[in-house]
């Protein structure tokens, strides 16, 4: 039953209004929102140019990770305050 696991996190969840600033509206897999908000970092070159393992936020995504800079480890913790499961429709 590993594959159930995994399935998780390929299932769509729902974004806060801050988060979706940056990700963009609308449901998605966390993998897909993780890889946005990096897509996000790198297009406005927010990796703290000495240590690459902290994010400086801007003010954007200050909103969802807090305005001090980061470690990128413990952006998930921060990212998941603003992710929300979808309710499960009942039958």
């Amino acid at each position: 039953m590993m594959a159930k696991k995994n399935s998780a996190f390929m299932k769509p969840v729902q974004v806060s209004p801050e988060l979706a600033e940056i990700v963009g509206q609308g449901s998605m897999p966390r993998t897909e929102i993780t890889k946005k908000v990096w897509e996000y970092i790198k297009k406005h070159n927010l990796q703290d140019a000495q240590n690459k393992r902290n994010i400086n936020p801007d003010a954007k995504l200050a909103k969802v990770l807090g305005s001090q800079s980061i470690d990128m480890f413990k952006m998930t913790s921060k990212i998941s305050k603003h992710i929300k499961e979808p309710e499960a429709a009942s039958s």
